[in-house]
């Protein structure tokens, strides 16, 4: 599974982005983590395909929203909207193609392809 990423850049505080990621080949589970140079990466938010469970840090939900396009799937955004300066960081999507879990929906350890990462700068 490839996975493409989108949608980065700098916005003010209050402010909103949408991110995109793009995944070529089948997935089973599929979300954003987010690191920074004072935390470890931790998910932000994830979906499983088959039953649309959902994953939202604590952080960010009511803020944040997962989805997906249409009948195919394959690209999944992350609707970032009053963003705070602690948003700011690198965004990746990470995918993994296993039936079940071993380690959770929301563990980073459980996804196996990761994308390049997209930057999100928040400003006071």
């Amino acid at each position: 599974v490839q996975l493409v990423e989108s949608g980065g850049g700098l916005v003010q505080s209050g402010g909103s982005l949408r991110l995109s990621c793009t995944a070529s080949g089948t997935y089973n589970h599929i979300g954003w983590f987010r690191q920074t140079p004072t935390k470890e990466r931790e998910a932000v938010s994830c979906i499983s395909r088959n039953d649309d469970r959902t994953y939202y840090a604590d952080s960010v939900r009511g803020r944040f929203t997962i989805s997906r396009d249409g009948a195919k799937r394959n690209t999944v955004y992350l609707q970032m909207n009053s963003l705070k300066p602690e948003d700011t960081g690198v965004y990746y999507c990470a995918a993994d193609a296993k039936k079940g879990f071993v380690y959770g929906l929301e563990s980073a350890e459980e996804y196996d392809y990761w994308g390049q990462g997209t930057l999100v700068t928040v400003s006071s």
